[in-house]
Parts: C-alpha cells; structure tokens; sequence
C-alpha cells in the first residue's frame, strides 16, 4: 500500500481502478495528507514496511510552535517533494480514462495545512490568543494552495477540491471559523477555476452559511452533518455533496445499508453523493456496487 504514496504509475492505476470496477464517474490524487507539508519541508512516514492499510503521516513538523515556523515556501513549487510525482498520476489519468470521467485532485485548505507543518495543539491555542500570527501564516499558505491548483489544473485535473477538515466546528467554534478561516479560504478560492469544492468534516450545520460564502461552487459534508437542515439555510440553490458514511456503511455495513443511505441523502437534499470522507481500501466490493446502484436508481438530474 505504501508504494502507490510514491509511484505515479502505481498511484494512477488505483484511482482508476474505482471507475474501471464499480463504474465511479471519477478518479481522484492524491491519497494522503502529506503532499503538501512535505513540500514545504516536513517528513513523512510511509509505513513502507508495514503489510496492512495504513495512511503516510507526518513524522517531523517544520517546527513544534507557530511562533518558530519560518516558511521557505520553493522557487518552483512544481518540482517540490511529490508534487511532479501527483502531477504525472494526474496526467496518466488524463490520458487512460479522462474521456470517460473527470479527473480531480485536492490540497489542505491554509489551516489544516499549518496543523500538519506545526503542533496542531499550538496552533489552535494562537488561533484564539495571537490571531494575528495564524493570520499571517493562513495568507502565505493560501498562495502555496493556489499556486499548487494552478499547477494540478494545467496538469489535466478537471476539478479541484479544497479539504479544509482541521478547521470544522469539532476543533474551532464557529466564530473563529468566520473572523480566521473564511477570509483565507476566499482569498484561495477566488484564485481557483471553476469547478472548485470546498470539503469540511463534522457536524458544519452551524457553519455551513459561512461555507457557502467562501466562493467554492459546491461544499461537500461529511455524515454527521445533517444535510435537510443545511438544505434548509442554504436554500435551493446551493450544490452540496455527501454524505454517505464512509466506515460505518460503506466499509463495515451491509449492501442493503448502503442502498438506504443513498436513498436518505438525496432525500435530505444533496445534489450529488459523495462519501463523507476517503473510502477506505478493505471495502468489500458488494458495498461499492450497492454505492453506484443506488446512486443511479436514486439519482436524477435537474
């Protein structure tokens, strides 16, 4: 598994493998949390000797408190860490099977990035008492996501998702959400092309009008989020994707659970269903049928 972190090949032919098997409508890069910050000059590890599923993490933040983080952001983010090893997935995709779907990718969004360059700890405790300081950092990052979309879009990635999960109402309260976050991720989105997704996880009901005024043409909730009350502040008008549990059904239930969960979030009033979060790899395959199956008898257009 660790291999496909590291191989653009190997990476491609995952992604592909979704729409190739169970006839997903699209092929997504890359799958972990590290591109970034490690082009930014923090470790990750790989678990490259481990035989079971598990995720790169960050094994060495740039600095342990955001008061010492001193940012050497590369002269040419392109050919930074594993970003021209996304890029070439990215295009491998494009040229296999972008005719038949849309190819996306994804960056952090600004503070979920910083958590993983700096204590996560610290850094929320500066977002309350030196705003100023996580500001600072929040802008220079949001031109690193910006600069790293351009480079994904030119590349052939037909759609780019912003995975902001650090910063939901589970870790930050709404007001800071609104004074801290926002701002950045307007200034990130209006930097990006269309089409442009803004992801949170949690329970973002008492977030989700801020969300819709970020600029992102759909935002994407997880499964404790609950989409009628969303649908209900945010109107008609508003995209949202989701949210069908990723683990609990998709993974760990039964088809008949996953056919159920389709059913009930297009009847709460998602324009498109999307997982909550990644799927993870040991889900059994009958579960993905039952996810592409429901999702056509479910599904309608308009």
């Amino acid at each position: 598994f660790a291999e496909i972190h590291v191989d653009a090949k190997k990476m491609a032919s995952m992604a592909a493998s979704t729409h190739q098997l169970f006839g997903f409508e699209c092929a997504v890069v890359p799958f972990d949390m590290g591109v970034e910050a490690e082009a930014l000059g923090a470790g990750v590890n790989f678990y490259a000797h481990h035989t079971d599923v598990v995720y790169p993490t960050i094994n060495n933040k740039v600095a342990e408190k955001v008061v010492d983080l001193d940012l050497k952001i590369p002269s040419d983010l392109a050919k930074a860490g594993r970003i021209p090893l996304v890029v070439e997935a990215i295009r491998l995709l494009k040229e296999e099977i972008g005719d038949k779907v849309a190819i996306g990718s994804w960056t952090l969004g600004p503070y979920t990035l910083a958590g993983q360059l700096v204590d996560i700890g610290d850094l929320a405790k500066m977002a309350v008492k030196k705003k100023d300081v996580v500001d600072k950092v929040l802008d220079t990052l949001a031109d690193v996501i910006i600069e790293l979309s351009r480079i994904y879009r030119e590349a052939g990635a037909d759609y780019i998702t912003i995975r902001e999960m650090g910063a939901g109402p589970d870790i930050l309260s709404p007001r800071i959400f609104k004074t801290l976050i926002r701002p950045h991720l307007e200034k990130v989105f209006a930097g990006l092309e269309s089409p442009k997704i803004l992801h949170m996880c949690g329970d973002t009901n008492t977030i989700v009008e801020e969300m819709a005024l970020c600029g992102a043409d759909a935002i994407s909730v997880d499964q404790k989020n609950d989409v009628a009350e969303s649908r209900n502040k945010l109107g008609p008008d508003a995209f949202i994707l989701g949210n069908v549990d990723p683990y609990t059904v998709i993974v760990k239930g039964k088809p008949d659970d996953v056919d159920n969960a389709v059913k009930e979030a297009v009847a709460n009033g998602v324009n498109a269903i999307w997982p909550g979060c990644d799927i993870f790899p040991t889900a059994p395959q009958e579960n993905m049928k039952a996810l592409m199956a429901a999702t056509q008898k479910y599904g309608k257009l308009g």
